[in-house]
């Protein structure tokens, strides 16, 4: 790039795309079939040039789900597993079939794993499971692990959906065996792609999936 833009002020709105990564360019910059990813990505693509503004911190909340009966054996929620870039504090943006950007100005309170983890757990807290759960740290008396992989957690711009997809499993400690395993997935539409209007879509659409996911552990466990 030649010639830097000038820096956006700080109360400028914040909205647009940072690229991340590019695979498979098909068509154009933003992959085929994507023209609207193009045009909502591309002018703050450049002015992300000069650096990223300051960024607002958004955070996720627990679900409240019916409560549940009590479990019969006791839980350890294991901090989930995620791909590069899912595992940090950015919010994935979907611009194309196989590539991906970050919601410029906008961050996760912590990095994603991290926050699904401990708001999973405290879900599962709210429907009245306390006593049988370990959270992050906890490894004495468990009976079963539940390990999560965070598989989409994104701004699909060419639909204007959040997508949500988490695989579970409940395990003995150590992996030695799968007692189930189910995956478990909710979308939402959002109205734009400023981070409030995205992390709080995400946040539902996070919201529905733990609570289903309380409901598939408690009639197992």
């Amino acid at each position: 790039m030649s010639a830097e833009p000038p820096r956006q002020p700080r109360s400028a709105p914040r909205r647009g795309f940072a690229l991340a990564r590019r695979a498979g360019r098909r068509g154009g910059a933003f992959g085929a079939g994507a023209p609207r990813a193009a045009a909502l990505a591309l002018g703050l693509l450049l002015a992300s040039c000069a650096g990223e503004p300051l960024a607002d911190i958004f955070d996720l909340s627990a679900a409240r789900p019916v409560s549940a009966r009590p479990m019969q054996a006791r839980l350890r929620i294991r901090e989930p597993i995620a791909a590069v870039n899912l595992d940090s504090d950015r919010i994935l943006v979907r611009v194309g079939p196989e590539q991906v950007a970050t919601l410029a100005g906008a961050r996760w309170s912590d990095r994603l794993p991290v926050l699904v983890q401990t708001r999973l757990t405290q879900t599962f807290e709210n429907a009245n499971l306390l006593r049988q759960l370990g959270g992050r740290g906890a490894t004495a008396g468990t009976d079963y692990d539940l390990d999560v992989e965070i598989r989409r957690f994104e701004l699909d711009v060419a639909r204007m959906r959040v997508d949500v997809d988490l695989a579970v499993k409940i395990v003995s400690p150590g992996g030695a065996g799968v007692l189930a395993a189910e995956i478990f997935a909710a979308e939402a539409p959002v109205a734009s792609t400023d981070g409030a209007t995205v992390s709080a879509a995400l946040d539902g659409a996070l919201s529905s999936v733990m609570k289903r996911v309380v409901a598939f552990v408690s009639t197992l466990l």
